[in-house]
């Protein structure tokens, strides 16, 4: 069979500019890049090549992003490369992040800012949760089940207007941002200056790079403990043999969504707009979740009340629609309802029959009016 793919958000099909890119590096120049001959002196070049590749699109100094194997550990290594530093310190982080920052944040004194019906943090909420023991904050730029983009630049505002008030106070503990923007780059801008945040988390997966690959960015004046210590590669804050290929395809990756963001995303809009114009014309039923202005271009997540969004994933599947419940990673227990649906204030009944639709580049009008066809159908 045949299947139409609307499950982008958990990941993505390599695109043939990067499985070219990372090829070479397999075989013909497969080196140690710790090594001293010439040929490990080269692949040490390509490798800091993609770093300052990537660095261009976060408007940063190359040595300030590290490559990690993916998402997930670039969460861990922010949340306790900080929070390990400060034993007595608490960070706060949003009801709606991701189990990479959610379940770190709970080895240590945490906090957790609510969002509103529409899945927004507000600032406002956050700076009262902030005392002078909170040494970070981690709001992601963009949730990954219901696509709403987060207010980072009113985040970092704020920050800094606590660090203000600490100095005057003589008050000495630092304040650092961290943002999960794992979603974020086929559509949004990345510059970290213009987001005002310290550390900022990618993962190739999502972009049309490999799996296992991303990094993070990290401000040049902020310390980490490492994770994994060992040789001391990546500066001594991520230890092991480089994976040159997956670093390579992660910086070509993130070249070709951040080259045509804006095209791809006013293109993703349109096709958003009739996705809800039409199921919201087939299936009145259906209601729209988060927030309608502040949402990623690719995202629809629906709620059809009276159904289970299990048997409507395998009837859907049957009719060669891909879809998804909510994250990737916890989608083999679908028993328990969505922790950011219950942090907007939807019931557990509705959470359970709610579907998330996510978009890519392959996606047409006819794979739209598809998917709706069929959602009316099972609905």
């Amino acid at each position: 069979m045949k299947y139409t793919y609307f499950d982008h958000a958990a990941a993505t099909p390599i695109d043939d500019k990067v499985l070219l890119a990372m090829q070479p590096y397999s075989q013909e120049r497969f080196y140690n890049s710790s090594a001293l001959y010439a040929p490990a002196k080269d692949v040490l070049h390509s490798l800091e090549q993609a770093r300052s590749q990537v660095a261009h699109w976060l408007g940063c100094r190359s040595n300030e992003f590290i490559f990690t194997a993916g998402g997930t550990e670039a969460n861990n290594l922010a949340i306790f490369g900080i929070m390990e530093q400060y034993p007595e310190g608490n960070c706060v982080v949003s009801a709606i992040e991701h189990d990479a920052v959610l379940r770190p944040a709970e080895r240590y004194a945490h906090k957790t800012t609510s969002v509103d019906e529409s899945g927004r943090v507000s600032a406002t909420e956050l700076d009262s949760l902030v005392d002078d023991s909170t040494v970070l904050i981690s709001v992601m730029y963009a949730n990954n089940e219901i696509g709403v983009i987060q207010p980072i630049r009113e985040v970092t505002k704020k920050a800094e207007e606590i660090r203000i008030d600490r100095s005057t106070r003589g008050v000495k503990t630092p304040l650092y941002v961290h943002t999960d923007a794992c979603q974020g780059p086929n559509y949004l801008d990345l510059h970290v200056s213009r987001l005002g945040v310290d550390m900022m988390t990618l993962n190739g997966g999502k972009i049309y790079g490999p799996k296992q690959s991303g990094g993070l960015f990290v401000r040049r004046d902020i310390s980490l403990k490492p994770l994994i210590v060992g040789g001391g590669q990546e500066k001594n804050r991520r230890s092991g043999t480089q994976n040159i290929a997956q670093s390579v395809g992660f910086s070509v990756a993130l070249d070709g969504v951040q080259s045509i963001k804006s095209e791809e995303a006013e293109r993703m809009h349109g096709l958003q707009k009739i996705f809800i114009e039409e199921l919201l014309s087939t299936v009145p039923s259906a209601v729209i979740n988060g927030s309608s202005k502040h949402r990623l271009a690719n995202n629809v997540h629906i709620t059809i009340p009276g159904t289970s969004n299990e048997i409507v994933l395998l009837q859907l599947e049957e009719q060669g629609i891909l879809a998804a419940a909510g994250s990737a990673c916890s989608a083999d227990d679908l028993s328990e309802p969505s922790h950011v649906l219950q942090a907007m204030g939807i019931s557990d009944a509705l959470a359970r029959a709610s579907l998330r639709f996510s978009m890519g580049r392959a996606t047409t009008e006819a794979d739209v009016h598809h998917a709706v066809d069929a959602l009316a159908r099972v609905a």
